[in-house]
Order: structure tokens, then sequence, then C-alpha cells
């Protein structure tokens, strides 16, 4: 399809206009804050130096961050940043070289990566959970030439440093506190600097989560595109000037940066928590009077399975947007959310690869309970079968999205790159079918799908099935090898009670269950009872792991 440019420039314009002016943004707008953002922008300019940049001409006294107490200005923030370029830059740091930081959620993440953004280099972001083994490969595939890290890590650093001749020791920086003999964060800040203009290279590299194998290195550039991806997504869920939003999700995915960013642009401030515990998180909503927030699926079950006399004393009146995403949200989950919390719950879908592709709003969600729901605009959608053909209404294909937000491509691995790409389409390996109304529907991955007796299972399809049982917290379904069948179906499931007394007897009855249900190949022959399922911090299913069970399995 040929697309009409000046039309689709005039639908961006229209619909940032929108935006803007819906969430109290650009009637807010000093002319100094203007300026500084026009002339940004207009060199291509959109990562998080620029949001500083703007927010400290605009309003340079307004809260930025709230971490453990502690409230920073966000032209405190703009001079820290400067402050951290200038440090890096004499230490022989700049355009086109990566960082590395191995830290948990800290107002420090987002000063890091504006910094390097002025520099016109990476911020490489790793997992703080990260083995020496894992850490030493990130390193060497990134090309780090300094590591930022959480201050009691530092033997583990040290240790996978040593292996990359290239990262300099002296280049070891510990955040939130010493660890001798290592530099620490603040002896960068130490000398007042000139101002850093925004380099022409500026990227973030993200890693994805390797829930079946090694990781890769997601290469996001900012420029326009990536503002109007945002705007696509804000024109289908409201985020305003003077949003509060709380970020419990870890910094170095995509999900917590990415939403704190965004509200961050909104003329919002961010509350930022280390990690995620359900009552800490109640607490800090009616405490900060939080407004927005986003979570992933392990963390909104967890917060909804709460005993409901603690959800009943909860003050969260405050609380307008709860998004959702990082993996596949459970309907039952969904509906026990929307029942206690209202109408404030956003399903979305995307990928540290592709950006913001689609987005459920609560009515979506009490119509169709787990759909991922329609196409933000300016994305295009394409489900494929195997021989690359489009599928119709209500079939399986995987899930191809071109949008603003694609990333480059990944880091030093062009063949998965192209692997991953048709026709300008990313895909990361998602099944999904579409109903007559627009509204997508995850139902498993490539590599997930079981072939039993010549039927494609869905495993997604199955493990529905098995969270809408009233005694089933949670479970996943993988295939293991059969003679006779090519694979069957196990199940593994972790009960709201705990392991059960006789696993036997559960087992029949989940079957039954199932059998209730679904078609004869779909329904599983195996059952492992556990106490918990492993899962990655952004909550998907470690599968592999789940594949190399050698416990206890009942067969029924």
């Amino acid at each position: 399809m040929v697309i009409d440019a000046a039309r689709e420039v005039t639908g961006w314009a229209g619909l940032v206009a929108k935006v803007l002016l819906h969430s109290g943004t650009a009637a807010t707008m000093r002319p100094a804050g203007a300026v500084v953002g026009a002339k940004l922008l207009a060199q291509g300019r959109a990562g998080m130096s620029t949001i500083f940049r703007v927010r400290a001409a605009n309003e340079p006294h307004e809260t930025a961050f709230v971490f453990e107490g502690r409230r920073s200005t966000f032209g405190e923030v703009d001079r820290r940043i400067d402050r951290l370029a200038s440090g890096l830059r004499r230490r022989g740091i700049g355009r086109k070289s990566a960082v590395a930081l191995v830290l948990h959620n800290r107002p420090e993440f987002f000063e890091i990566e504006a910094a390097m953004s002025r520099l016109g280099g990476a911020a490489v972001s790793v997992s703080w959970r990260s083995t020496v083994h894992e850490l030493t490969y990130l390193l060497q595939h990134s090309g780090a030439r300094a590591v930022f890290f959480e201050h009691d890590l530092a033997d583990t650093v040290a240790e996978a440093a040593r292996a990359c001749p290239e990262l300099r020791a002296d280049n070891l920086f510990a955040v939130g506190g010493n660890a001798r003999p290592h530099a620490t964060y603040d002896s960068l800040l130490a000398r007042w600097p000139d101002r850093v203009d925004d380099g022409d290279d500026s990227a973030v590299v993200i890693y994805t989560s390797g829930t079946t194998g090694r990781p890769k290195g997601a290469v996001r550039r900012f420029g326009t595109g990536q503002v109007l991806g945002f705007m696509a997504f804000l024109e289908r869920v409201s985020l305003r000037r003077g949003d509060v939003h709380l970020c419990v999700c870890p910094l170095y995915h995509s999900t917590g940066l990415g939403f704190a960013s965004m509200s961050l642009m909104m003329g919002g401030s961010v509350v930022i928590e280390r990690d995620f515990n359900p009552e800490r998180f109640l607490a800090t909503v009616a405490r900060e009077r939080v407004t927005t927030t986003a979570l992933v699926p392990t963390m909104l079950h967890r917060l909804v399975a709460l005993d409901d006399d603690t959800l009943a004393k909860a003050n969260t009146a405050s609380l307008r947007v709860m998004l959702c995403g990082g993996a596949q949200l459970p309907a039952t989950a969904a509906a026990r959310a929307l029942d206690r919390f209202g109408p404030v719950l956003y399903n979305f879908y995307g990928a540290t690869e592709t950006g913001l592709v689609t987005t459920a709003t609560p009515e979506d969600l009490r119509a169709l309970p787990g759909t991922i729901g329609r196409a933000l605009h300016g994305v295009s959608i394409r489900l494929l079968d195997g021989e690359g053909r489009a599928v119709g209404v209500g079939e399986v294909g995987e899930l191809y999205a071109r949008n603003r937000m694609l990333v480059a491509g990944y880091h030093n691995d062009d063949g998965a790159t192209n692997d991953s790409m048709r026709e300008g389409y990313f895909s990361v390996g998602d099944l999904a079918t579409v109903d007559a109304d627009g509204r997508y529907m995850i139902v498993g991955r490539r590599r997930d799908m079981v072939i039993s007796g010549g039927t494609n299972v869905y495993p997604a399809e199955v493990e529905a099935v098995l969270d809408a049982h009233p005694e089933v917290s949670q479970a996943a379904v993988i295939g293991v090898p059969d003679a006779e069948w090519g694979e069957r179906l196990r199940g593994f499931v972790v009960l709201r009670g705990g392991l059960p007394d006789d696993a036997r007897a559960c087992a029949v009855e989940l079957r039954a269950w199932c059998r209730d249900r679904l078609s004869g190949p779909k329904v599983p022959r195996e059952w492992v009872f556990v106490e918990g399922l492993p899962a990655n911090p952004t909550g998907k299913i470690l599968k592999r792991e789940l594949a190399a069970w050698d416990g206890e399995v009942v067969r029924v």
C-alpha cells in the first residue's frame, strides 16, 4: 500500500496536538522550555537527555524523582547529568562509546542514560541479577568501556571485568556506597562543567530477556519517531501533566524505563522503588498519591492475590492508570484487577525490539478478557502462517509489526536481525489471533507451540483454561517427547492452597476440568505440582527450566 506522505504528516500533527492539549502539557509550557524543546527536536534529539533539558528550562524547581525519602528537582538532575557527562569525557568515554549499568532502580539510572546521550554514546542495561558468566558475556558483547554497578555487586563485576581486557579497572564505578578500591559514582561529579551538548549517535542497548538462549542486545536510537510512537500510545492512554508515576518494574527492562520516561516527558514526576512488594506498593500509592504505574503480570497477580481486608483498607483512589505488559496477562488476573481497582487497567503489547504495538483499554478487557487490544496509530500488523501468508480472522499467525519505534537491530548480530525481519516488519516470535473488531489475542510463542498427534497446540490456550480453575494460582504448559504422539502436554500448576495432599486426585480433577473445555490433544496427560514457577524479572515463565524438570510427574 502506498502511503500519502502529506496525509500522514497531517494525521500525526493532529494526534500530537490532541495529546499535548488534553494532557495539559502544552498549556503549561513556558517560552524557555518551548525554545529548548523546539531546537532539540529540530535536530532530531528526543532521548532521555532532551526530557531533562526541556523540563529544567521550563520548571527547574519541580520534583523529578522521589527515592528513599529524597526528592530531587529537574534543575538539580540536569546539572548532575552535565557533570557526569563531563567526568566521563575526561576519562575518554564519548561518541560511540558504551557503558554498562548493573543497577537496582534508582535515579542514577536516568542520569547515566542521559549523560551518555549527551556524549553521543550508548547506555547498556544489564540485570543486576546476572552471574559472573552472564555478565562477562554481556560486557564483552557490548564492548562496554565503563561499568556503573550497585556497590554490593563489586565482587561479581570485578571478576567479570577481568575477562574484558579493553575495560579499564579505573572505569568501574560503585553507586550507592563505597566498594574500594573502585571509584565511586560521586567522584565523577566532582568538578562543575560547561554545558554538554547532545551527541548525534546516542542509543540505548537493552538486552532481551533470554528465555530460550543467550540474550540479544536491541539497539534503540532516539529521534522524532520515538516521540511519535509515544504519542500514539498516549492517544489511547491518558498521561497528564502533574502525574505521579510509581516505578516498580526493573529499569533495565523496557517496561520500567519506557513508562517512567514517558511520564517525565509529559510533565509528571517519578517515585522510584528498588523492587516490588505488593503491600509496600499500596502504601506508596496512598502516601505519594500515585496516579499512574506500570506492572508486569506477575506483579499484578501478587497484588490482586492479597487478602480482601488488606485491599479494602488500601487507599488507591488517586490511581488512574495501571499499565500491564511484558508478558501474557491471564484473563482471570485482569478481571480481578478491574473488580478491585476499577476501570484503570490497560494491557499493552510490545517488545524491546518493536516498542509499543497495541493497547487494550479497560472496556476492551471487559469485552475480551486477556486481549492485548487494538493496533496503535501508525502501527501496521501482519499475522502470517509458516509460509508467510496472511491468516484470516480467528486464525493463528505469527505477529509481525512495523512502526516508528522499531529498533535499529541487534547489536553485533546481523543474523538475528535478519531472521526477525520480513519486508520491514519485525517479529519476536509471538503467535496471535485477531477478531472482527480488530482486537488481538496472544496465543503463545512460535517456539513454544506443541504438535501432538499432528495437531497444533498453543500452550497459552491451555494455560488460560487452567488459570480459570478456582483452586489454581498459576499454570504453565509445555510439550515433552512422546513416541506415539510426537509430543504430549505436561502441565505445571501452582495451587492457591499450596502443594496438594493427594497429587493424583488433584490431577484427575484438573484433567476433567480441561476435558470439559478443550479438545483431546489440548488436555495435559502429565501433571507437576510446584510451589512456584521459574520466571524472569518481567514475569515471562522460563520454560527451558520446566523442560529440564526431573522431579515427580503425575500421569493420568
